[in-house]
């Protein structure tokens, strides 16, 4: 049998995109044939697409759905920015936003909700991986509802309807007409997308998260040789200043620079003759918290010949 060499791999992989492991194995089956390896790796189907998931997916798209008191919003990955561009891609996390108005507002539900031919979400995206060439995952869903008033939602940097980079929904229980509440929901939505608010107001707070910058402050304090009376009463005056930054209801909109969230939906309110409570927003970026891989090619045969 020929010697399967790095450099065959390589060229292997460049044409077909398979994994090392995958490439090599073609090799190996087909006596070291280009050719024949390429359709050897062709005629695995939804086998070779099931390899891909050890791979990084960190672009796709973020969508939105909205329509009337309920909304959802999702994020589906693909390996390369290229692949968001591609009408069958748009068109599968499109249709899957959708669906997530109907479903629990979960992956795992979304995943399980028919797609269409009887094929579920979950079936229906392992055909486009293994179509399209590349690893994608549905990676997160969230699904917002309020019994009366609307759900509002916002694209920032969108690719087509509903698609784009950031998507934002605003829950807005209200008894005032939707046409009021829309135009404020949408322009709160806008405000999330450029603030990224990671609480909504002082009591959904984590804990946690109040105490750990409590303790910056005082040590920040203490080091400047501040007696202990004066570090609490600073310390008043520095959370309420982190709260402004944390929580969305303390913030300054953005489109005015001047009026806290919590006046301009009081605001509203008033003009609208009816209350408007801001009972909760979803704020999805395309690809936060994960870590993207370099790809390493020398790395990977090195691995492959044992060496590492």
């Amino acid at each position: 049998m020929a010697a399967i060499t790095a450099s065959m791999v390589k060229d292997l992989r460049e044409k077909t995109g398979a994994g090392m492991m995958d490439a090599k194995k073609a090799l190996e089956e087909n006596g070291g044939n280009l050719e024949k390896a390429v359709d050897w790796l062709r005629t695995k189907g939804l086998a070779k697409a099931e390899k891909k998931s050890g791979r990084t997916a960190a672009e796709g798209l973020v969508a939105i759905a909205a329509q009337g008191n309920k909304g959802a919003v999702i994020e589906v990955n693909a390996e390369t920015d290229f692949v968001a561009r591609n009408e069958k891609f748009q068109a599968f996390v499109k249709k899957a936003a959708d669906l997530a108005l109907n479903s629990a507002g979960t992956v795992d539900a979304l995943a399980k909700q028919n797609y269409e031919g009887g094929k579920t979400v979950a079936d229906t995206l392992t055909g486009l991986i293994a179509t399209i060439g590349e690893n994608m995952t549905l990676r997160r869903a969230q699904k917002l509802e309020v019994s009366s008033g609307i759900v509002a939602g916002y694209i920032h940097g969108a690719l087509a309807d509903g698609l784009g980079k950031i998507g934002v929904l605003v829950a807005l229980e209200s008894a005032a007409p939707a046409a009021k509440l829309e135009g404020i929901g949408k322009q709160i939505a806008m405000h999330i997308a450029a603030a990224n608010p990671q609480f909504l107001n002082i009591a959904t707070v984590d804990p946690a998260v109040a105490e750990r910058e409590k303790n910056v402050i005082r040590e920040q304090a203490k080091a400047s040789g501040k007696p202990a009376d004066i570090i609490e009463k600073m310390l008043d005056g520095r959370m309420r200043k982190f709260y402004e930054e944390i929580c969305l209801l303390e913030q300054v909109f953005v489109i005015d620079g001047e009026t806290k969230i919590s006046k301009v939906i009081a605001n509203a309110a008033a003009e609208a003759g009816s209350p408007i409570e801001l009972k909760g927003y979803a704020r999805f970026q395309l690809g936060e918290g994960i870590e993207k891989e370099e790809d390493n090619f020398a790395e990977e045969v090195a691995a492959m010949a044992g060496r590492r």
